[in-house]
């Protein structure tokens, strides 16, 4: 389980320091959740908020696409915050919040739009904050998120589970996490419970990039030792047991190297819901 108090600590400030790696992970996803927010938009939409943005790319790509709208970034981590408004610092109108979003959007209402990549899995009470998110909405407010689908779709997860002592089929859970999403009848039932009208959501196979450059498997490697469930598993294994988990992670990324690229298959879900009635 990932807590929003990992987020503002170690976790938080790992995700900074490796944000250009982490955007990479995400590169072939990335335009679809593009594409689904720029559909959502209205040209009335001024108010917009970027859920959980982590280092301010989704942030920053809604911002230049909406030049007349405030696109505002909020995220639990102060390392994520800094690292964002420093790549925004020449988008006017792109600006960010190191806050709760479940208590800051009252304070951005009436807000048009949110959007998030991969950052609404980690709630601890998901109903709760979605309907604090529809709380502080317009009435024609539209909400754009991707999340994982199941973890045994997305082998970047799996593999490195395996690779380091873990189990890769360990039972589905909806706690708080990278997989709390994957089921979309779950997903559907707190946003109908919130007061969010669901579309059915699209289901995206993408390739989860983890290495590159001119050693890509090293790269990934050194990725997957900074990022995933194979970095806590390596951090805390004894010397010769950490040995073997990298010589098996090595083994794992060198699988999925395709030239100056290691890429994995992954699968995600990117949901579209309105406010009830609107």
């Amino acid at each position: 389980m990932t807590t929003g108090f990992d987020w503002t600590g170690r976790i938080g400030d790992v995700w900074a320091e490796e944000w250009r790696r982490t955007d990479r992970s995400f590169a072939t996803l990335t335009p679809h959740l593009n594409a689904a927010i720029l559909a959502a938009a209205a040209p009335h939409t001024a108010k917009v908020i970027d859920i959980g943005c982590g280092a301010g790319a989704t942030t920053l790509t809604t911002a230049q696409a909406l030049p007349n709208a405030t696109v505002t970034g909020i995220d639990l981590s102060p390392n994520l915050i800094e690292t964002a408004r420093q790549r925004a610092a020449d988008q006017a109108n792109a600006q960010f919040e190191c806050a709760d979003i479940t208590a800051a959007a009252a304070n951005h209402a009436p807000v048009d739009l949110y959007v998030s990549r991969h950052g609404v899995m980690f709630f601890a009470d998901p109903v709760a904050a979605f309907a604090a998110l529809a709380a502080a909405a317009a009435p024609a407010a539209t909400l754009v998120f991707s999340c994982f689908a199941e973890r045994a779709a997305n082998r970047w997860a799996t593999e490195t589970i395996a690779a380091t002592g873990g189990d890769a089929d360990a039972p589905a859970t909806t706690a708080p996490g990278p997989f709390a999403f994957a089921d979309p009848g779950h997903v559907a039932a707190i946003l109908a419970d919130a007061g969010w009208d669901a579309e059915p959501p699209r289901r995206i196979d993408f390739a989860y990039r983890a290495g590159g450059g001119p050693d890509p498997v090293a790269d990934a490697v050194d990725y997957f030792r900074r990022i995933g469930p194979a970095a806590s598993a390596i951090r805390d294994a004894a010397p010769a047991e950490r040995a073997r988990h990298i010589a098996r992670l090595t083994q794992v990324c060198d699988r999925h190297r395709t030239g100056d690229m290691v890429e994995f298959p992954a699968v995600a879900w990117i949901w579209t819901a309105r406010i009830s009635g609107g």
